[in-house]
């Protein structure tokens, strides 16, 4: 990503949905490796999710600070007042109220990263500011049979796929964890047959997922949903689009985060 400074060959971008400030309105603990933050305030009103498996973007105050500080875009990238980049991660809205102006995101706890981190420490009142939603998954009422796998940061909008799928249609999940406290109750479908993937001790993200997609039965009428390690990602576009030939249109692949870079504006 070019930096501001590097002049007229910054690359510019179209703005992102404005920020609205919300608060913690409670902090629930879904599992040993996933924090449930519900999210609410007034300017949560007309924020919209209209299919499964969509994005906002949350702003967290600075590290070590507790003010929340809105930033500017500078056409490529949100930047702080004093130049530092704003510390925004990308997650699923789980929930929407669009009634008592509520949205919940679910995090997962792996040490280190600044979402872990505020998830671990947030209490009510805590302000932090959302943007979105960024396009979901349009799911085919028609489809008789899906794949659908990821690693833990997909387990919510996994959920929501669950929640949207046809009951008729048979469901393959494949799910990695990096340790087996990362296995959650997904919810109830009748078709559903969930698999769950340990990554081995010092393997890559993603290599357990790309053996669980390598191993799935994916038939002529199979539509695929996957998401995950950004390098595991291309490794199973690659394993199903060219060496399986699965049509690009009946496949949905995307690159969650990458191994070793921490997400910025």
């Amino acid at each position: 990503m070019s930096d501001p400074g590097d002049g007229p060959s910054t690359r510019v971008r179209r703005e992102p949905p404005r920020f609205r400030r919300v608060a913690v309105r409670r902090v629930d603990r879904v599992g040993p490796r996933m924090i449930r933050v519900t999210l609410g305030g007034p300017e949560l009103e007309g924020l919209v999710v209209e299919e499964p498996a969509a994005s906002v973007r949350l702003l967290l105050p600075p590290a070590g600070e507790r003010e929340l500080v809105v930033p500017r875009w500078n056409g490529n990238e949100f930047r702080l007042p004093d130049g530092r980049r704003a510390p925004i991660r990308t997650l699923t809205p789980r929930r929407v109220d669009v009634d008592a102006l509520e949205l919940d995101v679910e995090i997962v706890l792996h040490g280190g990263g600044a979402a872990s981190a505020w998830a671990e420490a947030a209490e009510p009142g805590d302000e932090v500011a959302v943007s979105g939603p960024g396009r979901g998954y349009t799911v085919d009422p028609d489809a008789s049979s899906f794949l659908v796998a990821g690693d833990e940061t997909a387990i919510p909008a996994i959920s929501q796929l669950l929640e949207a799928i046809r009951p008729e249609a048979a469901v393959q999940v494949r799910v990695e964890v990096a340790h087996p406290s990362g296995r959650i109750e997904l919810p109830h479908h009748p078709g559903a047959a969930v698999g769950w993937w340990d990554l081995a001790e010092g393997a890559p993200p993603g290599d357990a997922l790309v053996a669980a997609v390598q191993a799935a039965d994916v038939g002529a009428d199979t539509q695929v949903w996957v998401a995950g390690e950004a390098a595991a990602v291309q490794r199973i576009r690659r394993h199903l689009f060219d060496e399986r030939g699965l049509p690009r249109s009946r496949g949905h692949v995307r690159g969650y985060w990458k191994a070793g870079r921490s997400e910025g504006g």
